[in-house]
């Protein structure tokens, strides 16, 4: 029987992929066969990100991208599809967070920068996918959102504005080129533990009042989203389309 998980000859994209939850999943798309490529902004995370895949036996090649610059995508995507061949699945995983600042206080300048990594490098990443797929007659688009869209949260309004719009995003992608072979879906991350929430996702009181919310007793972890990662770039998710995937350990279920 054919392995439906198997991703040899395959192109995926990652951007963010250097770490977190976007290095996991670029981990496990180069162990299941997946040629890689990484988009990130630290040169030295994502020189040790394709070298921890090419140690596995996977192929992997990474890019120095800033995705809030429109040129710098356009010029990535190129570069990637040279690399590469071809990209199957696009990961727009990279984004930016930020939970300190009340809503009342909060600068355009900041509200600004959140939707220009959130929303922005994902619009700039998913129209050059759509234009080098739709020739090719398919392919998998997959945006991180996070349960952030489906709560009130505070503090945080502009990156769960972020979240939730990707989100409307990812339903129109889905409707307007599901003729052309792609698909789109979006996964939604709960509380996981990764550079962006390190700082205060185990501090003592937020731990108290968060982590009591979760059925499955702990925080997520990055290797978490590894299985979904190579299910949504294979052909086992050949029918799947429109959705949001959430991962949270029950988190909104409670």
């Amino acid at each position: 029987m054919t392995n439906l998980f198997d991703l040899h000859g395959k192109g995926a994209l990652v951007t963010g992929g250097n770490n977190g939850i976007g290095l996991a999943m670029a981990e496990a798309l180069g162990a299941a066969g997946a040629s890689v490529a990484i988009w990130g902004r630290n040169p030295d995370r994502n020189a040790e990100a394709r070298d921890a895949i090419t140690r596995q036996g996977g192929e992997a090649y990474s890019f120095d991208v800033d995705v809030s610059s429109e040129s710098e995508v356009v010029e990535a995507f190129v570069a990637t599809v040279e690399a590469l061949g071809h990209v199957d699945a696009v990961f727009a995983n990279a984004g930016v967070g930020a939970l300190a600042t009340p809503f009342g206080d909060m600068t355009t300048a900041e509200w600004r920068h959140i939707f220009a990594v959130n929303m922005d490098g994902v619009f700039w990443t998913f129209r050059e996918a759509v234009n080098h797929m739709q020739p090719r007659g398919g392919g998998s688009l997959i945006v991180t959102s996070s349960v952030s869209a489906d709560v009130g949260f505070p503090r945080g309004e502009h990156y769960a504005a972020t979240k939730a719009g990707v989100r409307a995003l990812i339903q129109g992608l889905a409707v307007e080129y599901g003729k052309h072979g792609i698909r789109a879906n979006a996964i939604a991350p709960g509380w996981v533990v990764t550079g962006m929430t390190d700082g205060f996702i185990t501090e003592d009181r937020f731990e108290a009042q968060v982590k009591p919310r979760i059925p499955a007793g702990r925080w997520g972890d990055p290797k978490d989203f590894a299985g979904i990662a190579v299910y949504l770039a294979s052909d086992a998710s050949a029918w799947h389309t429109g959705d949001t995937i959430t991962i949270d350990g029950g988190y909104l279920k409670f």
